[in-house]
C-alpha cells in the first residue's frame, strides 16, 4: 500500500450564529422573549429600548397609539383574503385593545388622582394563603395546648390539596416530633379537633367521614339532619345513583323526607381544601389580532407585543472615535445588535405569516363557531407559507390570536381530521363541539350513551366509532351517560 491524496466533495448544511439566534428567538413566548433581550441589551452598550431613551420618552408622551404603532411597521406581503398588517384600531369597540382586567389591588385613587401613592409606588397584592397557612392560623388561636398543637401541625402538612389525610396512622405518628410519644387514640383526638377547623371537613379519611363532619355542624333539630347521616353512613352508593324511591324503602322513610335529606347532602363540600387552592392564574397577551373588516378577515400584530430595540446612538457615534481592541470590540456589538434587531424582524414577519395562513384556513370557525373548525395540520401551512413544518411548529408554540371568539393559542387551530360521508373530512375539535352540543341538549333523565353519540354524528355525515366519542368525551371532561345520570 502506498500513501495517497484523495478529493471527496461534499455538501453540509451549517447553522451560522445569526440562522441559531434566529430560530431560538422564534420559539420563544413574548415573556422569555423580553426577558432575553434584557439580557442581552444590558451586556451590549449598543443596543437599548425605546424607553431607556429619556428622548425617545418624552416623544412617546402625547403621541399614544401612534408611537407605538411605529414600532410595529411590519407589513403582509399576502394579498389573498387577509389584507396588509395594519395596527388594531382600538376604538371599533370590540374590546381587542382594552385590558379586561384590573391587575390593581385597590381601586381608591391616591391623592394625584392615580390607583398608586404620592411615592410612586404601585400597590402589591398579598399573597393568596394556603390551605395550611389557614389551618395554621387558627391552631395558633385555639385552646390546643402544646403537645396537641405540636401532633396537629404534623396532621396539617400531610393534608393533600383537598383537606383529606392519606398518610396512615404509622406514618403520621413517625413524622412527629421525636420528644413527643403519642398514641393513636391522641392522634386520633386531635384529628377529630382539626375536623371542626375552618372549612369544616379537613383532615377527614374519606368522603364519608368528611360529609358526616359537616353534617354534625348542623341543629340537632334539624328534621332532615338524622336521616341524612344514616345516608351518609350506609347509602352513599343509592344516593350516588339517585335512586330516591329505593333509598327511602331501604330506611324505611318517607319518599319527601329522604328527597330533602338528599339535597341537604349535595349542598355539603366533598372537597373542603380546594376552597383554598392556590394555583395562579395565567393571563396571556396576545401576540396577533384577527378581526372582520368589510367582510374580510384582517389579521396584524400587536404593537405592545413587539420589542422596541433599537441602536443607542451615543454609542454608535463613538465607534469613529475608537482605537485598538476598543474600536474592534465595538464594532463587533454593533454587528451583533445589527444580527439581532434583523432576527427579531424575521421573527415578527415569520409570526405574521403563519397566523395570516392560519386565518384564511380557519375562517369558518371565525364566522360560525368551533363546529366549522376545518381539519388542519403543520404540513399544509407550510406548504402555502414556504417553511419548514419545524418552523410552524416552533411560531405557532406559545404565541396567541385575539379573535372576536376569544383569546386561542395558535396551535389550537390544527386537529386532525375525520371522513364524512361526502367524502370530505371534519375536524377533531368541531366533533367535539357537535358532541358538546348534543350532551347539553339531552334529556338529565335519559342521557345519550356514547353509541347514541355516534349514532347521531352518523345522521350529520360524520363517521366516527363509538370508542372515538369515548375518547373526545373524556378528553372534554364529559361524565358517561350513567354519572350524568345520577348527577341529574
Amino acid at each position: 500500500m502506498k500513501p495517497g491524496l484523495q478529493f471527496r466533495l461534499n455538501q453540509q448544511l451549517t447553522l451560522t450564529p445569526q440562522l441559531q439566534q434566529a430560530i431560538r428567538l422564534l420559539q420563544l413566548s413574548q415573556l422569555e422573549l423580553e426577558a432575553e433581550l434584557r439580557q442581552i441589551a444590558e451586556s451590549n452598550p449598543l443596543l437599548e429600548f425605546s424607553e431607556d431613551n429619556p428622548e425617545a420618552s418624552e416623544a412617546e408622551e402625547g403621541s399614544g397609539v401612534e408611537l407605538i404603532t411605529a414600532s410595529a411597521s411590519t407589513t403582509s406581503s399576502s394579498s389573498d383574503s387577509v389584507d396588509d398588517v395594519e395596527a388594531p384600531d382600538w376604538s371599533d369597540g370590540d374590546g381587542a385593545g382594552e385590558d379586561p382586567i384590573d391587575f390593581s389591588s385597590s381601586g381608591a385613587p391616591s391623592r394625584n388622582g392615580s390607583s398608586g401613592d404620592e411615592d410612586g409606588f404601585e400597590p402589591q397584592s398579598a399573597a393568596p394563603e394556603t390551605l395550611q397557612e389557614h389551618l395554621l392560623w387558627q391552631l395558633n388561636l385555639s385552646h390546643m395546648n402544646v403537645r396537641e398543637r405540636a401532633i396537629a401541625t404534623v396532621l396539617v402538612d400531610a393534608l393533600n390539596p383537598d383537606g383529606y389525610l392519606t398518610e396512615n396512622m404509622e406514618s403520621l405518628i413517625a413524622a412527629l416530633p421525636s420528644d413527643i410519644k403519642a398514641s393513636a387514640a391522641e392522634v386520633e383526638h386531635v384529628r377529630r379537633m382539626l375536623q371542626r377547623f375552618d372549612p369544616t371537613g379537613v383532615a377527614s379519611l374519606d368522603l364519608r367521614d368528611c360529609l358526616r363532619v359537616q353534617l354534625e355542624q348542623f341543629d340537632p333539630d334539624l328534621p332532615q339532619r338524622e336521616l341524612a347521616l344514616r345516608i351518609v353512613d350506609s347509602e352513599l352508593e343509592l344516593l350516588a345513583r339517585n335512586d330516591i324511591a329505593r333509598l327511602a324503602r331501604k330506611l324505611r322513610a318517607n319518599e319527601d323526607d329522604t328527597a330533602a335529606a338528599a339535597v341537604l347532602i349535595r349542598s355539603l363540600d366533598p372537597r373542603p381544601g380546594a376552597a383554598l387552592d392556590v394555583t395562579p392564574v395565567e393571563y396571556v397577551a396576545p401576540d396577533v389580532y384577527a378581526r372582520k373588516d368589510a367582510g374580510r378577515w384582517r389579521v396584524s400584530l400587536n404593537p405592545d407585543c413587539q420589542p422596541r430595540l433599537g441602536l443607542n446612538q451615543h454609542y454608535c457615534g463613538l465607534i469613529a472615535q475608537a482605537r485598538g481592541t476598543d474600536a474592534s470590540w465595538m464594532r463587533g456589538q454593533l454587528q451583533e445588535a445589527r444580527w439581532l434587531i434583523k432576527s427579531l424582524e424575521s421573527r415578527a414577519e415569520t409570526l405574521l405569516k403563519v397566523a395570516e395562513a392560519i386565518v384564511r384556513r380557519q375562517s369558518a370557525f371565525l364566522d360560525y363557531g368551533p363546529e366549522a373548525m376545518h381539519p388542519l395540520v403543520l404540513r399544509e401551512v407550510a406548504e402555502e407559507v414556504g417553511m419548514h413544518e419545524s418552523t410552524i411548529s416552533r411560531v405557532t408554540t406559545r404565541k396567541y390570536i385575539h379573535t372576536p371568539r376569544g383569546t386561542f393559542e395558535l396551535k389550537h387551530f390544527f386537529s386532525s381530521g375525520v371522513s364524512t360521508e361526502d367524502g370530505g373530512s371534519a375536524s377533531a375539535t368541531a366533533i367535539q363541539a357537535m358532541l358538546r352540543k348534543l350532551v347539553d341538549a339531552e334529556d338529565p333523565r335519559k342521557p345519550l350513551s356514547d353509541q347514541a353519540i355516534a349514532e347521531e354524528l352518523h345522521r350529520k355525515g360524520i363517521q366516527v366509532a363509538r370508542r372515538t366519542v369515548a375518547k373526545y368525551r373524556e378528553a372534554m371532561r364529559i361524565p358517561s351517560s350513567s354519572e350524568r345520570q345520577r348527577a341529574g
